[in-house]
């Protein structure tokens, strides 16, 4: 998995072989 950076109220999608296997919105970052 590769990290990527985030930001809250960003959206975001995991991607692995090509397709998506995860997506969303940060709603609170934990540190």
């Amino acid at each position: 998995i590769t990290p990527i950076a985030m930001e809250e109220g960003l959206r975001f999608a995991i991607r692995e072989g090509g397709r998506t296997i995860g997506a969303g919105v940060v709603a609170k970052i934990h540190e």
